[in-house]
């Protein structure tokens, strides 16, 4: 099917239609959706969801909390309409929330009924890609009734896992069905209401990184993605202040938001159009807390502090005058010996993994720095005028991420200075993904930047 309107302009409904869409960009982009509802007071159509789905018996997966939010009452409706189904609570581990990692995977892998022909989740980010990698391994298709408008992921064909203490995009099946009844997100946590809203202003880095590396890399771009995501957060940030108060309009704008953003990184095959340097922010920062057996705030809220520090390293890359003798000073003050030390003191039991990603992908090559280099500096000018075009100056979103109730500093989530830097340093580490971090890198200006990330 060939696209006869922008991307920004369909609807929900029109943006999963089966067949997908030939793109101006040259490529096909899909999310095929037997069902997707958002709006108020819709949870009594999960039977009609789940007929839409194909499925006549659901493996329902929810922790404590989302069973008290939905769970209960899914299961009421289920049996009420004569469903068949078998559930399992994922547990909680030393009084810990649960996390998208092995040991979770492992007890729904083990408690999973092979009579069941879907995996419904009941929650928000974690039971989603907890409910993919599940259905990844058992060959089954996905769905989600969700809890909290608190991530991106509803929509995507990844689910984000802590494997061996790295964090990953596994690439799954994108669920077929989604229900989010806006009634039920409106009484999620505060906290939660608010790292919707941050993972939502994430997006503006995103697209602006994304144009860079296409420039630089040569890495595929699509506008009509772009425009889908742009259209999405800018209607987020209007309704910004409306989410204090649980407005159902707000609700909506944000969980139609992240679905948006979850449909754009299915239609690209990968994560570019929603998460840049501000999500490699907070991925660090989980990292080091697991690590250091410790807890970590909600994804979406780093992400949204992550997302203010990024776009105060934009305000200094505007006043930058290139020079490629300072690429030179650092491409000769470079040690592999004290970068591998740092690694090892950021990652720690993790960095032999780093080390691992950084020489398949080249991220520390001389000849890629200076060829990468020599794009930029042709073309700082067309550089500048995309941060322009796409970027907010940080206090204009500090300023409405505060009023949201967001905290807007790492320290104000109990992240020193130190942990901050060493975030930025090793973020362009982590995969093989052109960052503000590379682009800081390929003009030899790591270190100073550094410096101003702790401050």
């Amino acid at each position: 099917m060939t696209v006869h309107k922008p991307f920004d302009e369909m609807t929900l409904q029109e943006l999963v239609t089966g067949g997908g869409y030939d793109c101006e960009c040259g490529r096909h982009h899909a999310c095929a959706m037997k069902y997707l509802n958002i709006g108020p007071g819709i949870l009594n159509e999960v039977p009609e969801m789940l007929k839409a789905a194909g499925s006549r018996k659901p493996f329902i997966l929810y922790d404590r909390n989302t069973y008290e939010a939905a769970g209960r009452s899914v299961l009421a409706i289920l049996e009420g309409a004569g469903i068949p189904y078998s559930a399992w609570e994922i547990p909680e581990r030393d009084g810990k929330r649960i996390a998208p990692a092995e040991w979770e995977l492992g007890s729904c892998v083990f408690h999973f009924d092979p009579s069941c022909d879907l995996i419904l989740g009941v929650g928000s980010g974690v039971i989603n890609d907890l409910c993919k990698c599940l259905g990844k391994t058992a060959g089954l298709d996905t769905a989600i009734i969700g809890t909290a408008p608190s991530m991106d992921g509803y929509a995507s064909d990844s689910g984000s896992m802590e494997v061996n203490g790295i964090k990953v995009s596994v690439y799954c099946k994108a669920p077929v069905a989604i229900l989010l009844d806006t009634e039920i997100l409106a009484q999620a946590p505060a906290r939660m209401l608010v790292a919707g809203f941050g993972d939502m202003i994430a997006k503006y880095i995103a697209i602006c990184e994304w144009r860079v590396s296409a420039m630089v890399t040569g890495e595929h771009y699509c506008e009509g993605i772009a425009g889908m995501m742009r259209a999405a957060v800018n209607r987020i940030m209007k309704a910004a202040d409306g989410i204090p108060s649980r407005d159902p309009e707000a609700i909506r704008y944000i969980a139609e938001g992240l679905v948006i953003s979850g449909i754009a990184m299915a239609y690209l095959g990968n994560s570019r159009p929603a998460s840049g340097l501000e999500h490699y922010f907070s991925h660090v920062w989980e990292m080091m807390a697991m690590e250091r057996h410790k807890p970590y705030d909600l994804h979406g809220i780093q992400v949204g502090i992550g997302t203010v520090l990024t776009l105060e390293l934009y305000r200094e890359i505007k006043k930058i005058t290139l020079d490629r003798s300072a690429l030179e000073t650092a491409i000769q003050a470079f040690d592999e010996r004290e970068w591998l030390e740092n690694t090892r003191r950021i990652f720690g039991s993790c960095a032999d993994e780093i080390v691992g990603i950084t020489e398949s992908a080249g991220l520390n090559s001389t000849e890629k720095r200076r060829a990468h280099f020599d794009i930029l500096e042709k073309n700082w000018g067309e550089v500048l005028r995309i941060i322009a075009e796409e970027l907010p100056e940080p206090d204009e979103i500090a300023a409405a991420a505060r009023t949201t109730g967001m905290l807007t500093r790492p320290e104000e989530i109990g992240i020193g200075r130190e942990d901050t830097v060493m975030a930025f340093i090793g973020s362009r580490n982590l995969r093989n993904k052109y960052l503000t971090s590379t682009l800081i890198w390929d003009l030899g200006l790591t270190e100073r930047f550094a410096g101003l990330t702790g401050q």
